[in-house]
């Protein structure tokens, strides 16, 4: 049997059904994690269980979580994890023993490039590898040593403003790398909230810096000159560091602008050196076409870029002239003057050639990830003396494939090559570049792009496919950025492969973290709770140990609190609720807010709206709102992303709503863990919640309000519900059998009882509306300028 996908397109009686049936389920966490606690899921029939991308684990708290049930209920079951992100464990402290804990793991096996089994496996079918070293044009050499100029100025200052901080690991040749930001961004996290609003923003800008140096390897002329230009702004030049002002950042826009207007002010955009590489790369397959005439079948060329800006600029650059898609492109994106001048013979082609232009426009507005196209020129005869390299590289002409569209590669009329351009991570899909091979089986890749990821997968797919002769033509700037970058992956890959092995040979794993064992510890419940039920008091029979119950909302799990609260000996029940995200009690209904999400809910009204469900349906309302365990346990201004957002908005619209809702309590937790112990301490001596009836409130309150407000009016309706002894169950009864306000007023107490069911609901009501607030000698005083208030029925109709 295939392996199957459960997702949520699948209802609770199929996902059963196919539990029971069995074979190899690809599954999400939170499914997983809901069917497991629904005893959906024959947790004693599974063999085992497979994680992916395993270093995200201690992120994935449905994953873990669904481990940690799977263990509870299985010890004989395997659990086996994979991940191809070595530097992800060199960030944290005892990273790697603290995800093979939460994965329940005991055994570490690494698995290097430069492994032995590897290395003899890899070597014995080697594709061969043809590199070609471009060089940058002066202009853009000018560029990138400006650019590294600045990023050194910017490192220098970043460890001289933070002389405490540990900033070994921070230097220009480490800041270009692909993934340096990301964890450098994990390791300040926990102090984000103790840096100077200068040293944030001269991390901003290094992050920029870099982006700038890698998009003059990848751009073209005209879009890295417009990138740049977006940055020369008053409103830029006040909010960064001061690199903007620098002597240097002003020889930056110079040389960024002679790639594109010449001393003259005249238009005639640079080309990338790239280009003519890549035309050369797919000439020299043709002609090896055109050798091997015994072969008839297509020959396919897989070029691989980043993303669909690079496939798109590559297909006009193939499908055009270089210098015409350049001059297009200035034309539409950047502004020009009467004074600005284009070369005639530039302008004259690009009248020529309107169906090219407007196609293009076209694509672009697609945004495709893959092109195809062909060489329509026919095999140039190597004995012909008069045509040579260059004439055939400008008599060529490629264009588009008209299987474009189903992508019917095999009935491609056409005995010339099929060149292929897509993006290695199809949507951000991982595995793009696996089903491309695998589906096109290549047998020339033209790298754009210098990807050790690519090159690995590149190497196994050769070894997978030994009788194919695979050609790789690696294309890089020599002396360049993009190759020192490519050469820090492999440094900074093989650096974190030796800590791992050096961590290995230190660590020390507990002979029970696998979870098999019964008296596991990391299994073990945090709470002791159940211990005190258990005791007995003066000689008297044992008390009856009440199971604790939360019922949780669906969409909670994607939060770590659920996991927490089960590990703290709570019974969670997922279910999907309307109003409020945690059960704890009949009367006790929560709404967690993190710190973003409660400024957003505060600016769109969507909390209004949430307060006025919870006291309408629960005696006792509260709004949780939750801070990160890495951040500081304060409200200050660090959590709003706008500059224009000031902190006294959200903290009037917090008072504003405490106003309006007296019943609604807030409670600040500092971290998921403090949270979770609140709520076992709120649940103490109280009863359990109802799932079943948890999930009906609310469920048919939009149908029902829009009655209410059809038939009553909605302004008595209001004043009606604020009443004491009045609330969402006996409203309308009161509503119903009312007349005016007069006449509620004049309804005695036996009168009131009958009509509200309830004798304390009646009690509380008559008390509110004829008890006297003020002593004698000032009510007396104040009822002489009272009027008398004319009742309103409650029935009128609301006119539209």
């Amino acid at each position: 049997m295939l392996p199957r996908i459960v997702n949520a397109e699948c209802s609770s009686n199929e996902r059963e059904i196919m539990y029971l049936e069995g074979g190899v389920l690809f599954i999400s966490g939170r499914i997983l994690v809901v069917d497991l606690l629904k005893n959906r899921v024959p947790l004693h029939l599974i063999t085992g269980i497979l994680v992916y991308r395993a270093h995200n684990i201690l992120n994935a708290y449905q994953e873990a979580f669904a481990l940690r049930l799977y263990r509870q209920n299985n010890k004989i079951g395997f659990i086996k994890a994979f991940t191809n992100s070595s530097l992800a464990f060199t960030v944290g402290y005892s990273r790697v023993e603290r995800v093979m804990k939460a994965l329940f793991v005991k055994k570490l096996y690494l698995w290097p490039r430069f492994h032995t089994i590897i290395n003899n496996c890899l070597s014995k079918h080697k594709p061969e590898v043809i590199e070609l070293h471009v060089r940058f044009t002066p202009k853009m050499q000018h560029i990138q040593t400006t650019l590294l100029d600045i990023m050194n100025y910017i490192v220098k200052e970043l460890k001289r403003l933070n002389k405490y901080l540990d900033l070994d690991e921070l230097t220009v040749e480490n800041a270009i790398a692909k993934k340096f930001h990301k964890q450098l961004h994990l390791q300040l996290d926990p102090i984000w909230h103790q840096l100077s609003s200068t040293t944030k923003q001269l991390f901003s800008d290094l992050k920029t810096l870099r982006s700038l140096i890698i998009s003059l390897t990848y751009e073209d002329s005209v879009s890295f000159y417009l990138m740049l230009n977006r940055l020369r702004t008053m409103d830029y030049a006040v909010k960064a560091s001061g690199w903007i002002m620098l002597d240097e950042a002003e020889n930056l826009f110079k040389y960024a602008k002679s790639r594109v207007y010449t001393e003259k002010n005249e238009l005639k955009p640079e080309t990338n050196p790239k280009w003519e590489a890549l035309k050369e790369a797919v000439l020299e397959i043709k002609k090896q076409k055109c050798k091997n005439k015994e072969n008839d079948e297509n020959e396919i060329i897989l070029i691989l870029v980043h993303d669909n800006n690079i496939c798109y600029q590559l297909k006009n650059c193939l499908t055009m002239d270089a210098n015409e898609y350049l001059l297009y492109e200035a034309l539409k994106k950047l502004p020009h003057t009467k004074e600005q001048k284009t070369n005639g013979n530039d302008k004259k082609n690009m009248k020529d050639q309107p169906t090219t232009e407007s196609n293009t426009d076209k694509d672009m507005q697609e945004h495709q990830d893959t092109y195809v196209l062909t060489l329509s020129q026919k095999c140039v005869e190597e004995d012909q003396p008069s045509t040579s390299t260059e004439d055939a590289k400008h008599q060529t002409l490629f264009e588009e494939c008209s299987q474009i569209a189903d992508l019917d590669l095999t009935n491609c009329a056409t005995t010339m090559p099929i060149i292929i351009i897509r993006a290695i991570k199809k949507g951000g899909d991982p595995m793009t570049l696996q089903r491309t091979l695998t589906e096109y089986m290549p047998k020339n890749i033209i790298l754009y792009i210098a990807d050790i990821g690519t090159v690995r997968q590149l190497e196994v797919y050769q070894n997978n496919n030994p009788s194919l002769d695979l050609k790789v033509y690696f294309l890089i700037y020599g002396g360049s950025v993009e190759e020192q970058e490519y050469l820090t992956s492999l440094r900074r890959e093989k650096e974190a492969f030796n800590s791992l092995i050096n961590t290995k040979t230190t660590m020390v794993v507990p002979e029970d973290q696998d979870g098999k064992s019964e008296d596991c510890l990391t299994l073990a419940i945090q709470s002791d709770s159940t211990s005190e039920e258990n005791t007995r008091k003066g000689g008297m029979q044992p008390e009856a140990i009440v199971i604790q119950k939360v019922i949780v909302d669906m969409r909670e799990f994607r939060s770590e609190l659920p996991a927490i609260l089960y590990t703290r000996g709570i019974k969670i029940e997922p279910v999907t609720l309307v109003v409020g995200d945690y059960i704890l009690t009949p009367e006790i209904c929560v709404e967690r807010k993190s710190i973003s999400d409660l400024i957003g809910s505060l600016l769109s009204g969507r909390l209004y709206n949430q307060a006025v469900a919870m006291t309408r349906h629960y005696a006792k309302p509260m709004l949780l709102i939750e801070f990160d365990q890495n951040k500081p346990f304060c409200f200050q201004g660090n959590y709003y992303v706008s500059r224009d957002l000031k902190n006294t908005e959200i903290t009037a619209k917090l008072q504003l709503l405490t106003l309006h809702f007296p019943k609604l309590k807030l409670v600040w937790s500092p971290s998921p863990h403090a949270t979770a112990q609140l709520f076992e301490e709120l649940k103490q001596q109280r009863n359990q919640p109802d799932s079943s009836i948890a999930a009906k409130i609310g469920a048919d309150e939009n149908t029902e309000d829009k009655l209410m407000a059809e038939k009553y009016n909605p302004r008595i309706q209001d004043i009606v519900a604020k009443l004491p002894g009045v609330h969402s169950k006996n409203l309308r009864i009161l509503l119903n059998k009312g007349h005016s306000l007069d006449h509620l007023i004049k309804l005695s107490k036996e009168e009131l009882k009958e009509i509200l069911g309830n004798t304390n609901d009646a009690e509380l009501l008559f008390k509110g509306l004829h008890e006297e607030c003020l002593s004698a000698n000032e009510a007396s005083i104040t009822n002489k300028g009272v009027s008398k208030v004319r009742g309103k029925k409650f029935f009128t109709r609301v006119k539209k």
